[in-house]
Formats: C-alpha cells, sequence, structure tokens
C-alpha cells in the first residue's frame, strides 16, 4: 500500500497552524530577534500587523509582524519597505523565526 505524503510544510511551534510551505523557503540565513530564521516568498494562516519603521542588521526597513492566525503567537515579520537599493528584494517577503515554526510532513 503506497502512503500518499502531502507538501513539506511548516507550522505554527505554539498550535501546528500551517503557517509556510517548504518550496516558499528563499533563504535560511536570515537572523530573527531569537536567532536563527528563514526568509519566505509566502505565508499563510498569518494576520500582519501596523506596519513600523525599524533598524534591522542590513540597514532601514519598514515591517509589520506577523502574527499565527489561530493562536496569536508572533512568527517573524513582512517586510513591507527597504529603504537600501541592496535591499528591495525583500519586500513584500516574510521572515519566520526558526525557534517559532516546526516542520510537518517531513
Amino acid at each position: 500500500m503506497m502512503e500518499i505524503v502531502g507538501p513539506r510544510l511548516y507550522s505554527c511551534c505554539n498550535c501546528r497552524n500551517q503557517v509556510a510551505l517548504h518550496d516558499d523557503v528563499i533563504s535560511k540565513s536570515f537572523q530573527g530577534r531569537n536567532g536563527r530564521a528563514f526568509l519566505f516568498s509566502h505565508a499563510m494562516n498569518v494576520m500582519v500587523g501596523p506596519k513600523e519603521d525599524r533598524q534591522l542588521m542590513t540597514g532601514l526597513h519598514t515591517v509589520a509582524d506577523v502574527y499565527c492566525r489561530d493562536c496569536r503567537e508572533v512568527l517573524g515579520w513582512k517586510y513591507e519597505r527597504a529603504y537600501e537599493e541592496t535591499q528591495k528584494y525583500k519586500e513584500g517577503k516574510f521572515i519566520l523565526e526558526k525557534s517559532k515554526i516546526v516542520k510537518e510532513n517531513w
């Protein structure tokens, strides 16, 4: 009997709400507030908070915190605007902290 395996996912560490697809990982070498973080092209089942300017390691960015839609855990942030030309590729992308997400279907 063949087992059907769905896509590899990342879920909220708190409630297991599915928040991102492994196929949407752009980079695993980012730094979050609490350690290592992944850059994703998309996120799902999340809420985006108010925008604010934040000085990050790579310069000034307008970001918005990203929360799990089910349990309201802060998972990371969304890049809304990058002020430096070399950082523009991050606009519209999501940072999810490794400590806040767990692998599913691996």
